[in-house]
């Protein structure tokens, strides 16, 4: 019982360090795009999450199309059917655990819904968001 408590401990402490740092960086990125930059914010990343675009297929979608509102819960994914693994790092503790892969993902899911890379305000903005819905 102390292993399993000892290694949730970890995991969380793990998760906080990487989203805290990638946090960090895209605030510096984002203090450069836009010099008056004061923070992110989990209202703006909500609209980022939850408007709908015209996405790369052609098709109105949002990031709640494929990740649903509820981050502890699996989802498909709008394109291929295939389940997406909850949001939540509560529920899914792989999630948002290694900087690269929330890199790789962010960078995708922009340009699926917004036929764009996100800014770094926009990504920091999104991460808020999550990381908010999971307190």
């Amino acid at each position: 019982m102390r292993l399993i408590l000892l290694s949730l401990t970890f995991l969380s402490l793990s998760f906080a360090n990487v989203i805290d740092d990638y946090l960090t960086a895209l605030s510096v990125d984002a203090k450069k795009e836009t010099p008056s930059f004061s923070g992110f914010d989990a209202k703006r990343g909500e609209v980022i999450f939850t408007s709908e675009h015209i996405g790369k297929k052609g098709k109105a979608i949002s990031c709640v199309s494929c990740h649903g509102t509820n981050f502890t819960q699996s989802h498909q994914n709008f394109f291929t059917g295939k389940t997406i693994d909850p949001l939540s790092p509560k529920a899914n503790p792989t999630r948002l655990s290694e900087a690269k892969t929330i890199d790789k993902w962010l960078k995708r899911n922009f340009n699926d819904v917004y036929n764009r890379e996100g800014t770094a305000l926009e990504k920091g903005d999104v991460l808020t968001y999550i990381i908010s819905k999971d307190k």
